[in-house]
């Protein structure tokens, strides 16, 4: 991998971390949500007049996938506001691709190699830790990142399927994009009109920056992915996981456990070797 790529994946890794960071420090963790992803909506949609229409065949992928980032956003929202990001945002981010092996292992019949199984056990070694560690404190965020992890599991099956039928990767996240926000927008302009509008008028600037980094990180991984193996590109990518817990630590100051930080890079380390399988 060419070292201009590796830093690349590395910034696009820190950029996801960096805008769940501003999720978690915003005084509503829901509308902090929505504003990022209202922000991303409006990058998408200068995007699209430049891109080619996403092919027929993968729309229905694009609705399934703005309805389930819809629940993402909504459980994100939620566990930030019932746990430290230091502890949801590994759980999250390593769970799912530990979900979807599973679910290719199992359902789908695709056999997994032995280094796969070695990530598989490392994150779930990891999860199991930091479960234990947080149990009683964040019982509650715990369990609602996990299921989270379950989404996320779900929009990377539906997207993965959804972007090989569009004939163009880039077209289809940017209506997906850009559909999650409107939504969105559409209902917390019907139901919280008055407070999110007052909560955008003082944090608009943070939510602008959220969702720029949202579209910036993800199209970043989506260049380099042309440019270097997507398993090495999708390995590099895990690295938020551990620029996540140093941002708890260091911007959001969180306190980090022993359990936490060793949760957190097991976790990171199953995850690349999952992706590398």
């Amino acid at each position: 991998m060419p070292i201009a790529v590796f830093a690349l994946v590395l910034f696009a890794a820190f950029l996801h971390a960096g805008w769940n960071a501003i999720v978690k420090s915003g005084e509503d963790k829901l509308f902090s949500t929505i504003l990022v992803a209202t922000s991303a909506a409006f990058a998408a949609a200068f995007m699209l007049p430049f891109l080619d229409p996403p092919a027929r065949e993968s729309w229905p992928f694009i609705g399934a996938s703005v309805l389930v980032h819809i629940i993402y956003f909504a459980l994100l929202a939620l566990a930030y506001r019932l746990a430290d990001m230091g502890q949801a945002y590994p759980l999250m981010r390593g769970t799912a691709p530990l979900l979807v092996a599973l679910v290719s292992a199992f359902v789908i019949g695709e056999a997994l190699s032995q280094a796969a199984w070695i990530g598989v056990s490392l994150i779930s070694f990891g999860i199991l830790a930091m479960v234990a560690e947080g149990r009683r404190r964040d019982g509650r965020g715990l369990a609602v990142a996990l299921a989270n992890a379950v989404v996320i599991a779900g929009y990377t099956l539906i997207d993965g399927n959804g972007a090989r039928l569009s004939g163009s990767p880039v077209s289809y996240a940017a209506w997906a994009f850009l559909l999650t926000g409107v939504v969105l927008a559409v209902w917390v302009f019907f139901r919280h009109r008055e407070q999110f509008c007052a909560f955008a008028k003082r944090s608009w600037r943070w939510g602008l920056v959220g969702g720029s980094a949202t579209v910036v990180s993800y199209g970043i991984v989506l260049w380099a992915m042309t440019m270097a193996p997507v398993a090495v590109v999708a390995a590099l990518r895990e690295t938020s996981i551990l620029f996540a817990t140093v941002i708890a630590g260091t911007v959001l100051r969180e306190r980090l456990s022993g359990v936490r930080i060793a949760g957190a890079c097991i976790i990171a380390l199953g995850a690349i070797a999952l992706r590398l399988a």
